[in-house]
């Protein structure tokens, strides 16, 4: 299989099985406690211009406060 067709077939969902995008903003269904930056990012934060991880469906990657963070997708709804 190539990679255009591997990249294809690989889809990034939400909680809710809601395609995801590079560029699209979604919000943490759950609190999460980022490692190495000594805070929690809350339920509900709005996480804007989204990066998708290419060799892994299940995570996304982001900034929160000013933080590189990379977190699962099953822990974010699109808006």
């Amino acid at each position: 299989m190539n990679a255009l067709a591997n990249e294809q077939t690989l889809k990034h969902k939400d909680n809710h099985g809601t395609q995801l995008d590079s560029g699209d903003t979604v919000i943490l269904t759950k609190d999460l406690t980022i490692k190495g930056a000594n805070f929690t990012a809350k339920r509900g934060t709005a996480v804007r211009n989204i990066s998708l991880v290419t060799d892994n469906t299940e995570h996304i990657e982001n900034k929160i406060e000013g933080q590189r963070t990379v977190i699962l997708t099953k822990f974010v709804k699109k808006v």
